[in-house]
């Protein structure tokens, strides 16, 4: 492990750019996290060193995020899809994910992140699995930035589970059909609890979401760079929310003149 990704959480504090209004930040922010093989290809580098680099690109995100006054950041770390890539880049994945998890597990208690992961855990491997629960025991008290990272997650198969889980619901008589809406559809998702986010940020120029929180992203303002992930600091943050500060939110309404 390299000394750069041992490190925790800077110290220092960042102060809300100027330019940027504090009233007008998304409350929730998810991270399409793409480009880390490419930027590794282009300096001659092993696919797995553009992960490590990804890794460190993430944690400063959060940690602007947290210190800007966003209230949640929710990332797309590995998706259901991802299982078909070479067996030996998802084993490094899952070795980093969970190095990572207990290398900063201090660092995010210290920082009052709570930190939630999201998918199918089941498929993960055990060891990875326990890490993730004491992670998320350990922050669950937390007070700041809400910091979802998606694993084994899949946007249609969310949507399946929340269908099945309130078709179970009717079947037994617990719930009628007639009183399935979208409230009671969102309370089955794994963001139940949490407000949808407002800013869907893709990095490497991708123009999809990929099966991505399908559900919650009904109404986001979408941002795309062609800024590979690992690249990925302060200044193209910064452009993104000043991007999303630009855009009128009408929800399929009319703006009105003043």
């Amino acid at each position: 492990m390299s000394r750069a990704l041992a490190t925790a959480f800077s110290p220092q504090r960042r102060p809300l750019p100027a330019g940027l209004d504090p009233e007008r930040l998304p409350a929730h922010v998810a991270l399409i996290m793409d480009g880390n093989g490419r930027w590794a290809r282009q300096r001659g580098l092993p696919r797995v060193m553009g992960h490590r680099a990804g890794v460190e690109a993430l944690k400063r995100t959060l940690r602007l995020c947290s210190d800007w006054g966003i209230g949640a950041l929710t990332a797309y770390a590995f998706s259901t899809e991802n299982w078909a890539r070479p067996g030996e880049e998802v084993t490094f994945l899952m070795t980093l994910f969970e190095r990572v998890l207990a290398l900063e597990l201090e660092a995010l208690e210290r920082e009052q992140v709570r930190i939630r992961f999201l998918g199918d855990l089941e498929q993960l491997p055990p060891s990875l699995r326990q890490q993730i629960d004491e992670a998320t025991q350990r922050t669950s008290s937390n007070t700041g930035i809400r910091f979802n990272v998606c694993t084994n997650y899949g946007g249609r198969r969310e949507l399946v589970r929340a269908a099945r889980r309130l078709a179970e619901q009717v079947a037994s008589g617990q719930l009628e059909a007639a009183a399935i809406d979208e409230e009671a559809f969102a309370a089955e998702l794994l963001t139940a609890g949490q407000v949808d986010p407002d800013l869907l940020i893709r990095t490497s120029g991708e123009q999809r979401i990929s099966n991505f929180l399908l559900w919650q992203l009904a109404y986001a303002e979408l941002y795309i760079t062609e800024v590979l992930w690992p690249d990925f600091d302060e200044e193209a943050l910064l452009k993104a929310l000043l991007e999303y500060q630009g855009r009128h939110r009408r929800f399929g309404g009319v703006q009105t003149s003043r």
